[in-house]
């Protein structure tokens, strides 16, 4: 039987002659059982459009989606940018957020740092300290004069231009002036570095440095510095000192004419009373004093 018989006979393409071998081949009678079954069959409607649209459906949902990677890569790098700006502003509050008091000319002022130790800040001076990490670092920087009663805990110091102090917990004074350096030890022990030198102080003992060279001390019994009493007292300091005290205590300007400024004064002034503070410190010096406007001037007793 000729191979395309079937397609023709399905067809109707067969001439008599090749129906009549058609049909005596021994295929024909199952084409002919399974024709006469489909015979009654209907195929379904078919929307051509419809299955279009099925198709189209079936690629988008059986092909690899490929994102593109920009957005994302926008958002990683705003991601970083933010982060980035996080932990700098962390340490950059961690490093400027510094807590300073100070106080000006005849003032005084008491505060409480976090921990509880208390400071009481004498004329013209300036402290500072990070609040945010004092737990981990208790650290005060001064300018000028304060009195420490630290809280025991870590380690506690007080930088300042001249030197170092340290100590666990303990009272003590440090004062901090152009050319003046001292630190008196009240209670427990306290360790000063004056220029790589550590020293360390127990209950009743000072350190003082003037115009950057030690001077040997005596021991004092007393309980708080002079200045918490209202007054300011010296023991063989230049007279310089003496006076620039005496001014920021009474917030008077201060000149000089025809006098030792180096000369070594001993003794006390008031300040609370600025008539009393200037005879005492003219009467062992040997000078005399006078006001001028808002001013007062001390000068020698050969001035003309």
């Amino acid at each position: 039987m000729q191979e395309n018989y079937l397609a023709k006979w399905l067809d109707g393409d067969l001439t008599d002659a090749e129906l009549a071998e058609f049909k005596n081949s021994e295929e024909y009678a199952s084409y002919q059982r399974i024709a006469d079954a489909t015979a009654t069959m209907t195929a379904p409607d078919f929307d051509a459009d419809a299955a279009y649209a099925v198709f189209k459906n079936r690629q988008k949902l059986e092909n690899p989606r490929v994102l593109s990677l920009r957005p994302f890569k926008k958002f990683l790098r705003v991601a970083a940018a933010a982060a980035v700006l996080m932990i700098g502003a962390y340490f950059y509050l961690n490093s400027t957020s510094n807590e300073t008091i100070s106080t000006s000319y005849a003032e005084s002022k008491e505060i409480s740092l976090p921990d509880r130790s208390q400071v009481i800040l004498n004329a013209d001076t300036k402290i500072s300290y990070k609040k945010n990490n004092w737990e981990e670092n208790r650290n005060v920087d001064l300018k000028g004069e304060a009195f420490f009663k630290v809280a025991k805990g870590k380690r506690f110091t007080v930088d300042t231009h001249s030197g170092k102090v340290a100590v666990l917990g303990t009272q003590f004074n440090v004062e901090n002036r152009d050319g003046y350096f001292e630190v008196s030890c009240f209670e427990g022990l306290v360790k000063v570095t004056f220029e790589k030198r550590e020293t360390e102080l127990s209950a009743g003992s000072s350190f003082v440095a003037i115009d950057g060279s030690i001077v040997e001390t005596v021991g004092s019994d007393e309980s708080r510095p002079s200045w918490m009493n209202d007054e300011s007292s010296f023991k063989s300091v230049p007279l310089k000192y003496v006076l620039a005290e005496f001014e920021r205590q009474h917030d008077i300007a201060v000149e000089t004419q025809n006098i030792d400024l180096e000369q070594l004064f001993t003794g006390t002034f008031s300040n609370s009373d600025s008539d009393l503070a200037l005879r005492s410190i003219s009467a062992p010096s040997q000078i005399k004093f006078k006001f001028e406007g808002d001013k007062v001037l001390f000068y020698g007793e050969n001035t003309p």
